[in-house]
């Protein structure tokens, strides 16, 4: 069996400060807010590149929290992509804020940029570019855009943990970001953690307050805040891998690159790289009119295998109204024909090979 990630192999590699740093914790019985956590922000923050790192329960959190710190609100709408999770839209309603979603780039899957600069009007307060799958949206570009138009650029970064453009970590680069670190993320936790990323003094501060019950000082409340604090336990776990994350990231990229070299002759789109920055794979995502054959045979010999997103966020009962009739068809074309197959850094060379072997065995018999 050979699975999507295996969190077990990462495991064993890591488990002995994992253990020590979970019981000292408990020893030390600081569970909130405790100094792994504080820790762990500093650590990103130096990683990054950025002034302000701020820990919160989940990627969705810190999406959330990072739109309500740039006071995006009710009736303000935020142009964003039809390709990603849900949480990337859920984060903009939850403000009571409007999300527009444009169509996408068919090599890259990433936000279209000339989609982005159609689709502003006067009530756009706001762009959430995705960098999907780990490969760095067009930030120069979009950057550009939100300058011109004086918008807030807030960066999904929830799959692209180390990916960089012009030497700028994603997360740097925008008002704020967030990052998921749910486990099977480039940097993942034992459970559910988030981190917002900032440069800005007003913005870290508001986050550091949403974060804990709108509370700076204990039990004195200046707004309604949220109970969305990262773990200290979480912290401990993610304090192991993120030293080891240029690591695993290259691990990725190799177990990426391998695919696309053994594949190259198939009738298949494996993932595009358009060189404006580093991708770290998240996901290794293609696209094939014959994808249901292709998984279809991977699963009988035991092989992960799976479809992200199967249905584009406009097309969700969720935005069934806001987003009654209309069409993105390079997101739909994308979302009929991609797949994704196993990577993680501990994946083999002969793993790899089995993997595509099946693959090719799917044309070889029924060309």
């Amino acid at each position: 069996m050979i699975p999507m990630v295996n969190l077990k192999a990462q495991y064993a590699e890591i488990k002995d400060e994992v253990e020590q740093g979970l019981a000292q914790t408990i020893e030390n019985c600081s569970f909130i807010l405790g100094p792994n956590v504080q820790a762990f922000e500093q650590e990103c923050a130096a990683y990054l590149g950025v002034k302000h790192a701020i820990g919160v329960a989940s990627g969705t959190d810190a999406l959330h929290l990072a739109l309500l710190a740039e006071g995006i609100g009710a009736g303000d709408e935020v142009i964003t992509t039809a390709f990603t999770f849900i949480a990337t839209a859920e984060a903009i309603k939850y403000v009571g804020a409007i999300p527009v979603f444009v169509d996408i780039d068919h090599k890259t899957m990433n936000i279209c940029p000339k989609a982005i600069e159609k689709a502003i009007t006067p009530k756009t307060k706001a762009i959430m570019p995705v960098h999907l799958f780990g490969q760095p949206a067009d930030m120069d570009y979009i950057e550009a855009i939100c300058k011109t138009h004086n918008l807030k650029l807030i960066e999904d970064c929830c799959q692209s943990f180390g990916a960089s453009v012009n030497g700028k970590q994603t997360g740097s680069i925008g008002d704020a970001a967030g990052f998921s670190f749910f486990p099977s993320k480039n940097l993942g936790a034992f459970g559910d953690g988030g981190l917002v990323t900032t440069n800005s003094d007003e913005t870290a501060a508001t986050i550091k307050q949403l974060r804990n019950h709108g509370s700076n000082v204990r039990y004195y409340h200046d707004i309604i805040g949220y109970n969305s604090r990262l773990d200290e336990m979480q912290a401990v776990i993610l304090r192991a891998k993120l030293k080891r994350i240029d690591q695993y990231n290259q691990g990725r990229r190799h177990v990426a690159h391998l695919y696309s070299k053994l594949l190259a002759d198939l009738p298949i789109t494996t993932p595009f790289e358009d060189g404006l920055g580093v991708h770290v794979y998240h996901q290794y995502t293609l696209m094939s009119e014959r994808r249901d054959d292709i998984m279809k045979a991977l699963q009988a010999q035991q092989i992960g295998c799976a479809v992200y997103y199967p249905v584009p966020l406009h097309q969700q009962n969720a935005f069934k109204e806001e987003c009654a009739g209309q069409s993105l068809p390079i997101t739909e074309a994308v979302a009929a024909n991609c797949f994704s197959l196993p990577i993680c850094p501990f994946l083999t060379d002969a793993e790899i090979t089995q993997i595509t072997d099946v693959i090719r065995g799917v044309f070889n018999d029924n060309p």
